[in-house]
């Protein structure tokens, strides 16, 4: 007979929202990256919009890089409820910034999902997605994963390989793999067992998960775009056009 779980989906998110935005130049040498429009609305409304359709109730959003415009900017919104997690004296990277903010992120799993994360949806979303397959007793994170190839605006080596029962590995030096990290978790408290409220990268954690063979992936329904310049600003919003037509 096969056995079901209970999905529960994460009610709590962490959107990075600090950094410098440094390669989207000339656009954030006056707008934070979070704030640069794709599509007619900013890169952080597409991801919190997303949040608020999958039923996530409190987004956690850390700022640093021009963090004034960011916290007007979401004074506007309902849904999700948004507190600001403040790096203004100091920015504590991918890692130091979710330690920061456990508290509140309380002790449940939760998504994490990086401010210029876009994605057009298949037939079922892919947070959604995500939540259906998390399993709390053997994964540690689970990260959504677009295939390298055919990824807009993405021509690197990939992040990751997987095996069949959804482990990742990490990319050797001077390998190629299938996937590339598409900027989606659901993570667990437990990730962050010992971690400091220090500056360091999510890198070391996703590391030591694969080590104990609880960093999982799920491949992503739809398409995943890469909008880390000016000029894939113009592919992503084809792109987006033309699924809506």
């Amino acid at each position: 007979m096969a056995k079901f779980r209970l999905v529960t989906m994460p009610r709590a998110a962490m959107v990075l929202a600090a950094g410098f935005g440094e390669r989207m130049r000339p656009l954030t040498e006056r707008m934070p990256k979070p704030m640069v429009e794709v599509a007619g609305k900013p890169l952080l409304d597409h991801v919190l919009d997303r949040l608020a359709d999958a039923g996530v109730e409190k987004a956690v959003v850390n700022v640093h890089y021009l963090a004034d415009q960011i916290e007007k900017h979401v004074t506007k919104r309902a849904r999700p409820r948004v507190v600001i997690s403040d790096e203004r004296k100091e920015i504590l990277g991918t890692g130091g910034g979710v330690v920061k903010a456990l508290p509140e992120l309380g002790d449940a799993p939760f998504f994490h999902i990086n401010s210029d994360s876009i994605w057009i949806d298949g037939v079922d979303g892919n947070l959604q997605r995500l939540a259906a397959i998390y399993d709390p007793a053997i994964m540690d994170a689970l990260l959504l994963l677009a295939p390298a190839a055919g990824s807009i605006g993405y021509s690197g080596r990939g992040d990751f390989a997987m095996a069949p029962d959804g482990r990742l590995r990490r990319r050797a030096e001077r390998e190629v793999v299938p996937f590339v990290f598409a900027g989606a978790a659901i993570l667990s408290p437990a990730l962050f067992a010992g971690a400091e409220e220090k500056p360091f990268s999510l890198t070391a954690l996703f590391d030591r998960a694969a080590d104990a063979g609880r960093l999982f992936g799920l491949r992503l329904e739809g398409v995943w775009m890469h909008v880390g310049t000016p000029d894939a600003i113009g592919l992503a919003e084809t792109a987006i056009h033309d699924s809506a037509a």
